[in-house]
């Protein structure tokens, strides 16, 4: 019982973190229907400004986290405006190879200024201790509070998208993207917004989840496969589905890592590959 507890709450903190910085990329990819595999990119940059606005500048940890989220945000409008919308129209490998080329990029100026060695930020004294839950005597206060800001942010995502009038444009953006248009929708700069917002929720989870998933400069190709994941089986422009598909990747990957840890993510995948065999859209998505 104490077992299968700590399996559940250290995988659905996990989770969190992997739905925070992976549901910006369905709602992208979704909407403006580019394949960004930089998206890693973007979560790494959030947990290296984290740690530099704490360490650097003595920043404290909420204000240093939101520093970091504007700061990515305004940078991806930039290469929104730049790059990515240039490519909105071309092939798919195209922009495969323009994620590629940013990946690398981020990964050679991340190694240039600050080293090989994973990094992590210091927690805040008021969520450093542990406490008890359940049948579980010792779990670490910031996990729950992990847990605690995924579950906001799910239903603030969900409201923002389900009961508001730009939740309501990004969705007729998403169903018909000609017929949103012609009825006055700006999709110009709902791309350019949606892009920003999906980067800062990636810098978001890169510094919140920081301390699960320590801060590398290989971070972006590391951790890209899981997001790529959750986004598949959760389905492109949902914010339910990358929900649960979070929860499902977080708490299986936990439960193999601990039970069968030589097996690896290998039951992961397998049940990944028999899901997408019978929901080739997955849990949320619709079909073309």
């Amino acid at each position: 019982m104490i077992q299968f507890a700590n399996i559940l709450l250290t995988g659905t903190a996990y989770a969190m973190v992997l739905y925070i910085a992976a549901v910006g990329l369905s709602v992208t990819m979704g909407l403006l229907g580019i394949a960004n595999l930089a998206h890693g990119a973007f979560a790494m940059a959030g947990g290296y400004l984290l740690i530099v606005l704490m360490t650097v500048a003595d920043i404290p940890f909420a204000p240093a986290l939101i520093a970091a989220c504007l700061i990515v945000g305004l940078v991806s409008i930039i290469l929104e405006r730049v790059l990515y919308s240039r490519f909105y129209a071309a092939p798919e490998l195209d922009q495969v190879v323009l994620s590629l080329g940013i990946i690398f990029i981020s990964i050679a100026v991340a190694q240039f200024f600050f080293g090989a060695l994973p990094l992590t930020p210091k927690l805040p004294p008021l969520l450093a201790g542990e406490v008890a839950v359940g049948p579980v005597s010792s779990f670490p206060l910031y996990r729950l509070f992990l847990i605690a800001i995924g579950l906001i942010t799910f239903i603030l995502l969900w409201l923002g998208i389900e009961r508001t009038i730009l939740g309501a444009k990004i969705r007729a953006t998403v169903d018909n993207r000609g017929m949103a248009q012609a009825i006055g929708v700006n999709t110009r700069r709902l791309f350019t917004l949606v892009f920003a917002l999906g980067s800062m929720l990636a810098a978001l989870g890169g510094g919140l989840g920081a301390d699960l998933m320590a801060i590398g400069p290989d971070y972006a190709l590391t951790h890209l496969t899981y997001f790529l994941i959750v986004v598949a089986i959760g389905g492109l422009g949902s914010i339910r589905g990358p929900f649960f598909a979070a929860l499902l990747l977080g708490i299986g990957d936990t439960a193999c890592r601990i039970l069968y840890p030589a097996a690896g993510a290998f039951f992961v995948y397998i049940g990944l590959f028999l899901l997408l065999l019978f929901r080739p859209t997955g849990l949320f998505g619709r079909a073309a």
